[in-house]
């Protein structure tokens, strides 16, 4: 039979608020004592009453992310991040809540969150290029972490993977493999990696002193269908590019389908690299990516520095920059001329 909080002290022979503190990872007790309590609740088969651990802690012990419809509970790479958040979080005896909700009231969502003291923390997705949410919460003392970063000055905690640098590299890889006339599809330029991958291209093309053509630069894909459409807008180009890059995969999926069905031999008569890994069996080919490995770590991590928030550390030294990598495939191949 589970024994109470007041047993399990007894047993110990120290006082139940240090107990409770280290059951609750409270900094202030020692990693020995902390150690010492959680290995005699597991093998006593303690456990704690959630409702009273959160009215003697003042915590709900729950995060939050709010999701504007449509959202990306259809999208493999958000859900492993997810994964990642909800393994940290149950490690701990916490819980994850995804609340969708229309578009019109995100911000009044997050309003309403914070004056409810719903959530202990909260998780921003899909940051913005000016994100009014970000700039919200880091007035009001609502821990939270970014995931992107933004143009707001205000300091808060991000993580985020160098979009800069994860497109420079997708450019110079086309570049060394003889290509030129290079396209980009991309998602709505508002999104602020979408804006960095987007500034970024334009600015590898520049620096091997190619100037970007505007007609093959196409914004505003971040699904299957909005890919396809990009990607036969520029194959109806009088001068049609050598080489593609999609810069997120969900528009990646559709992007490679136009090509498919324009029955165009990717890798020889278009290279084309896509923004995060796609399955094999979606795109019919082994595609060159560039990757954010370890997304399931990535929501590990963002779990982590919210909880550091909860025990005082500042947020502004809470941000993380992790770094993309090419993952070559049979898309890409030496121009021919």
């Amino acid at each position: 039979m589970a024994i109470n909080l007041k047993s399990l002290a007894q047993s110990l022979g120290i006082s139940e608020t240090t107990v409770s503190r280290a059951l609750n990872g409270y900094p202030e007790v020692s990693a020995r004592t902390r150690e010492r309590v959680l290995e005699a609740a597991k093998l006593a088969g303690y456990r704690p009453n959630p409702v009273a651990r959160s009215l003697a802690s003042g915590r709900t012990n729950v995060v939050g992310i709010i999701h504007p419809l449509p959202n990306d509970l259809a999208d493999p790479m958000f859900m492993q991040i997810v994964g990642g958040m909800s393994q940290a979080l149950e490690q701990r005896q916490m819980d994850l809540i995804i609340a969708p909700v229309s578009q019109k009231n995100e911000l009044s969502s997050y309003q309403h969150m914070v004056q409810e003291r719903r959530v202990d923390g909260l998780i921003v997705s899909r940051t913005r290029l000016y994100d009014e949410r970000v700039a919200y919460l880091a007035t009001k003392g609502l821990p939270f972490v970014a995931h992107g970063r933004t143009r707001i000055n205000e300091p808060h905690a991000w993580f985020d993977y160098d979009n800069e640098a994860g497109m420079r590299i997708a450019v110079e890889h086309l570049l060394e493999h003889g290509h030129q006339r290079i396209g980009l599809i991309s998602a709505p330029l508002d999104m602020n990696f979408a804006r960095q991958r987007f500034d970024s291209f334009k600015l590898s093309l520049q620096a091997a002193g190619i100037q970007a053509d505007p007609a093959t630069l196409i914004d505003g894909a971040n699904d299957r269908r909005s890919g396809y459409l990009a990607m036969q807008q520029l194959l109806a180009l009088p001068l049609v590019p050598t080489a593609v890059v999609v810069d997120n995969h969900m528009s990646g999926v559709g992007a490679i389908r136009a090509l498919l069905d324009a029955n165009v031999e990717i890798g020889k008569d278009m290279s084309i690299i896509v923004w995060g890994r796609m399955e094999d069996s979606l795109a019919g080919y082994h595609v060159t990516t560039i990757e954010q490995p370890d997304p399931d770590k990535a929501g590990i991590k963002m779990v982590e520095m919210l909880l550091s928030q909860l025990n005082g550390t500042p947020p502004q030294e809470l941000q993380e920059l992790w770094q993309p990598v090419l993952l070559a495939g049979e898309t890409v191949n030496r121009l021919v001329r």
